[in-house]
C-alpha cells in the first residue's frame, strides 16, 4: 500500500521531483490495469467474439480474408475490452492526479458526475446493442442484395460494433456534461434555452458523425439524442435553481 500514490489535498505544494514521481506511479498503474484487462479479455475472446456476433442477422456469416487477420482480430477486440474494463480506474488515476487543482467542493461535484456517468454510459451501450445495432445491421446488410453477393469481414464488423457501442455509450453522458457545465457555472441554463436551435443541430450533428450513417439507424440515434437533449435542458434549469438557493443559504449563513 506504501507504494500507491497518495492524492495530495488541494493546496498542499510539493516538488516537481514528486509531481513526476505520482505521474510515474500512476501510469504504471494504468498500463498495468490495461495489460492485466487484456489478458483476461484474451482468455474469453471466444465468448466476447460471440456475444459481439449476436446483433448479426441470423442469415450472415463472418469471413476473414488473410492468414493472421482471425488472430489480430481477436487481439483487437481483446483490447478494446480491456479498454472498457480498465477505464474506471485510468479516469480515477487521472482524475487523482489533477484533483488538487480544484477546491474540495469542486472534487466532490466531479465524483458524483462521474458516478452517475457510469451508469449513463452503460444505458446508452446497451441501447446500442439491444436496439440500434439489431435494425442497423438488418438494414446494412441486406441493402441491394440483389445485386451483390454480400460477405461481411470480421475485422471491419467488430471494429464497427464496437465503435457504435462506445459512442453510444459517450453520446448518452450528455445530460451529465450539460449538469457539470451549469453546476461549475460555465453556462448558465438560460443560455441552453436561448439557444435550444443551435444545441438540435449540434445534436444531428454527433448523431451524422457517429459510424451508422443509414437513415434507419440514424432515426434511432436522433430521437434518443433529441430527448437527451431537452431532458439535460430541464434537468439544468431545475437543479440551477436549487443549486442557486443552497448557494445563497451558505451565504446568509457565513
Amino acid at each position: 500500500m506504501k507504494r500507491l500514490p497518495r492524492r495530495l489535498a488541494h493546496g498542499e505544494e510539493a516538488t516537481l521531483v514528486e509531481h513526476l514521481g505520482e505521474l510515474r506511479t500512476r501510469l504504471v498503474i494504468s498500463i498495468g490495469s490495461v495489460v492485466a484487462a487484456f489478458a483476461v479479455a484474451f482468455g474469453f475472446q471466444e465468448r466476447i467474439l460471440e456475444w459481439l456476433s449476436r446483433p448479426l442477422p441470423d442469415d450472415k456469416t463472418l469471413i476473414t480474408l488473410g492468414v493472421t487477420e482471425p488472430f489480430f482480430t481477436a487481439v483487437k477486440v481483446s483490447l478494446y475490452a480491456a479498454l472498457a474494463v480498465a477505464l474506471p480506474i485510468l479516469l480515477y488515476q487521472l482524475w487523482s492526479f489533477l484533483a488538487p487543482a480544484f477546491e474540495e467542493h469542486t472534487q466532490r461535484v466531479v465524483s458524483v458526475f462521474v458516478l452517475l456517468g457510469t451508469g449513463l454510459f452503460a444505458g446508452g451501450a446497451a441501447f446500442a446493442y439491444f436496439v440500434l445495432l439489431p435494425r442497423a445491421l438488418g438494414f446494412l446488410t441486406d441493402f441491394n442484395s440483389q445485386f451483390y453477393d454480400i460477405e461481411i469481414r470480421a475485422s471491419y464488423y467488430y471494429g464497427f460494433v464496437t465503435m457504435v457501442v462506445l459512442g453510444m455509450g459517450l453520446v448518452f453522458e450528455m445530460p451529465i456534461f450539460m449538469l457539470a457545465l451549469v453546476r461549475l457555472r460555465v453556462v448558465t441554463a438560460a443560455q441552453l434555452r436561448r439557444n435550444w436551435r443551435m444545441g438540435v443541430f449540434l445534436v444531428v450533428l454527433v448523431a451524422v458523425l457517429l459510424p451508422t450513417v443509414d437513415p434507419v439507424s440514424l432515426a434511432f440515434e436522433v430521437v434518443p439524442m433529441l430527448a437527451l437533449y431537452g431532458l439535460s435542458v430541464l434537468l439544468a434549469t431545475l437543479m440551477e435553481k436549487r443549486w442557486e438557493r443552497a448557494y445563497e443559504g451558505s451565504l446568509a449563513e457565513s
